[in-house]
């Protein structure tokens, strides 16, 4: 299909009618679903997904680790910031599948990591700094986060800067960046200011107006890549104002504007993240495919996949089964082949709801319009991936000070203590002696300078593709070591599992202002439009990696497949 080649609808005859084919089992496929199944409980309805297993980017990861039953999130990690950025209709339809975020705020263990005196800390490595050292007490949060400012156990300032291995010229620099009210942009209005911190990315910005060196820079150049997918030369400076970044304190920008990353608690998490919901959703959909009824059981409730796709059930679920084409049949139907197992089948659908990977559509939809295929095909999605160590005890942790490290420097751009979460019948670890899961962040990026997002964004794909899996195994025992060896920490000994969540199309592609124009806001409207009987729907439609913009998009397609039963 990449090289041209078509698969030809009318050599595969229809196998098997249903009102609706869903395309993508991820939140916002399964939320259509929903939504539809609820206004039409007889509706015949088939989810379609091509990997093997439910949820799209809210992946779960298990462990057993000596008896000890481990979960953690492969991918879409929370529900953020509910009561402000969440449309009702998405808080709604979290309600009709058993959801409650104060429940959530309840299960989250606020004093665990601050209460035996851990704080964030900052590991520099010997390749940029000279030496290898991990510098507890980071004055500076990493926003979003569950840590509240009050229990940060940041160190001051000056402390913290007298142990970062740079001159001692940049170390008064890196002290003036962070305490500092200086308007480093003074005559100029804030309309020019904001226009500029615009244009201008973080770390252009900490070089030209605050005088930070090459050195001193890596301290920043991978802070950003866990919230926005990318370093800090390819993020706007604008975009770092209201994430407790240093260096815009006396700008007098205004209050905390679009781009605030805290403006609710950062806590309503499931142990397996959203991969909570994506099961929440299936076990309403389909009963009987797990036991139990409430939040707290769904967590650790065993899921029956032979039962996802049971012949005469109103949903069913079919896994491995990869959508290649979709194509109006008349007026009043939709055809869809997929390939599962070798074989290729032929599905016809009253109507189809289109919630898998955007820029895919134009070589599977013949249908879409010229513009429309322009639209879609700018959804580049940023690589990203998820690895999770399970360890035996977290010991070397406490005996550091620390439960979450920033390696900016590092292969891993951050790597911490799993989030403090006991629901059901799932406890977390509360002591250090107790196993735990370690959450690592890693952002390929070409080694080259690409001025042009979108190919900067393949590029650092196809590097991710020429890593072998043993890349991430070597670099996650090396950091490690490097940050808790002098805590006893020993790889062989004390790592029991790794799981690699590689995303090749990870993050939805999300304006940049560095980069784009006008032009690509109307690409992202224009990228969604029904068309005819197929819905569009997910993450990508709102160019958008949040859980709500997928639960806000599969509802409205799903209300688009309703208009038009």
């Amino acid at each position: 299909m990449r090289d041209g080649l078509r698969y030809r609808m009318e050599d595969y005859p229809v196998d098997e009618t249903v009102d609706l084919v869903v395309i993508g089992s991820g939140l916002g496929g399964l939320t259509a679903a929903h939504c539809v199944s609820r206004e039409r409980p007889r509706a015949r309805i088939l989810i379609l997904d091509n990997h093997d297993d439910f949820g799209g980017h809210a992946r779960r990861n298990e462990f057993d680790v000596d008896g000890r039953r481990l979960i953690g999130y492969g991918g879409s990690e929370s529900i953020q910031s509910p009561y402000s950025e969440w449309p009702a209709h998405a808080t709604r339809v979290l309600g009709q599948i058993g959801i409650s975020v104060e429940r959530l705020a309840a299960a989250m263990d606020l004093d665990l990591y601050p209460g035996l005196g851990l704080s964030s800390g900052v590991l520099f490595q010997r390749e940029t700094f000279g030496e290898d050292k991990l510098v507890a007490g980071d004055p500076q949060r990493s926003l979003p986060t569950d840590v509240p400012a009050a229990k940060h156990n940041g160190r001051p300032i000056a402390d913290f800067v007298a142990d970062i291995p740079v001159s001692a010229e940049q170390k008064a620099r890196l002290i003036a960046l962070y305490e500092s009210r200086r308007d480093v942009l003074a005559g100029k209005s804030r309309a020019e200011k904001l226009h500029l911190l615009s244009h201008v990315s973080y770390l252009d910005y900490l070089r030209t107006y605050w005088g930070l060196d090459e050195k001193s820079l890596k301290m920043f150049r991978g802070r950003t890549c866990d919230l926005f997918g990318a370093p800090a030369d390819a993020i706007p400076a604008r975009d770092c104002t209201d994430c407790e970044y240093p260096g815009f304190a006396g700008l007098d920008l205004g209050p905390a504007g679009e781009y605030s990353y805290e403006r609710e608690p950062y806590i309503y998490h499931f142990p397996d993240g959203n991969a909570g919901i994506a099961r929440s959703f299936v076990r309403e959909l389909i009963p009987g495919v797990a036991p139990g009824r409430t939040m707290d059981d769904v967590v650790t409730a065993p899921f029956d996949y032979g039962r996802l796709d049971v012949a005469g059930n109103p949903v069913r679920l079919r896994l491995s089964s990869t959508a290649v084409q979709v194509r109006h049949a008349g007026k009043s139907a939709v055809d869809v082949l997929y390939a599962k197992g070798g074989a290729v089948r032929r599905v016809r659908a009253g109507h189809v709801v289109y919630s898998g990977y955007e820029t895919m559509l134009p070589y599977i939809c013949p249908d879409l319009g010229a513009a429309q295929r322009e639209a879609v095909a700018a959804c580049v999605k940023a690589p990203l991936v998820y690895v999770n160590v399970a360890l035996r005890n977290w010991r070397p942790w406490a005996q550091r000070g620390v439960h979450n490290i920033n390696n900016p420097a590092g292969f891993y751009s951050v790597f911490k203590l799993d989030y403090p979460v006991s629901l059901g019948d799932y406890r977390c670890a509360k002591t250090p002696d107790e196993p735990v899961i370690v959450h690592f962040v890693y952002v390929p990026r070409s080694p080259d300078a690409i001025p042009d997002r979108r190919l900067a964004l393949r590029a650092a794909r196809t590097v991710l593709y020429g890593m072998p899996y043993s890349a991430f195994e070597t670099a996650a025992k090396d950091e490690l070591t490097r940050a808790l060896g002098p805590g006893g920490f020993v790889a062989e000994r004390d790592i029991a599992a790794i799981t690699v969540n590689r995303w090749g199309h990870g993050y939805a592609y999300d304006s940049n202002s560095l980069y784009d124009t006008p032009k690509d806001q109307a690409m992202q409207k224009l990228g969604r439009q029904p068309l005819g009987r197929i819905s569009i729907g997910g993450s990508d439609a709102a160019w958008s990696a949040y859980a709500h913009d997928a639960i806000e998009q599969g509802y409205l397609a799903a209300h688009h497949a309703l208009a038009h039963a």
